[in-house]
């Protein structure tokens, strides 16, 4: 009964997520012809359209990017909206040989770790339900309660098993396997090393398939 009581909330906020990034986020993007410098110059230029392509464009993945590390949708939200304004104060410095996402991830990894320092508590990550490597899909919603179902307890238990992680790895795993950025990518995001990198994933990894098998083992099994 407790472990019903646990569980509630936390699939709850995913799926507050998973609604908010299909209603809020990513509408009307625009065409994958207009590249980033484009639209970022014409932002420069005074085009407020262009601006708003670029937000079109990145917000949703910027949501999940924040959420997977705080764990909560209105914190999220708030990370998404002060990105932007973040990047929009900036854009005049913008350099046109960088990769504009991986500057925005900056950003919004920064903004949602500094928050994490302020709460000073560990706070959970999620997981794709779809597949690792993918930031869910709104389409989940319209899923038959079988398969939501079955989403909802492996969700749960991948979300045991993250749980266990310390922030600094459960980052450099959604970073690289969620949201499908390099190593050399994640690097400047976190400021880090690329060899640190290297090894955090490779820890994270590690420690996230010890404790799968834990609670495999704790659970028999059983799905």
């Amino acid at each position: 009964m407790s472990a019903e009581k646990k569980q509630a909330p936390s699939v709850s906020r995913y799926y507050q997520a998973v609604r908010a990034s299909g209603e809020e986020y990513g509408k009307a993007s625009p065409s994958s012809e207009i590249s980033d410098n484009d639209l970022i110059q014409g932002a420069l230029d005074g085009d407020l359209d262009s601006f708003a392509g670029l937000m079109q464009r990145y917000e949703r993945r910027a949501f999940w990017c924040a959420f997977h590390v705080l764990g909560e949708v209105e914190e999220a939200r708030d990370v998404v909206q002060e990105a932007f304004l973040r990047v929009h104060r900036s854009l005049e410095r913008f350099d046109f040989d960088r990769n504009f996402y991986t500057w925005l991830y900056r950003i919004v990894t920064n903004l949602s770790i500094d928050r994490l320092r302020k709460r000073k508590t560990e706070v959970t990550l999620t997981v794709d339900e779809e597949r690792a490597g993918m930031v869910p899909d709104s389409s989940l919603l319209g899923s038959s309660a079988e398969e939501q179902m079955e989403c909802r307890e492996r969700s749960w238990k991948i979300r045991k098993v993250l749980d266990s992680l310390p922030t600094a790895f459960r980052t450099v795993l959604a970073l690289r396997d969620l949201h499908g950025l390099s190593c050399r990518e994640i690097g400047p995001i976190l400021d880090l090393t690329y060899a640190t990198v290297r090894w955090r994933l490779h820890k994270a990894r590690r420690l996230f398939r010890e404790a799968w098998e834990r609670s495999e083992m704790e659970g028999g099994g059983s799905r």
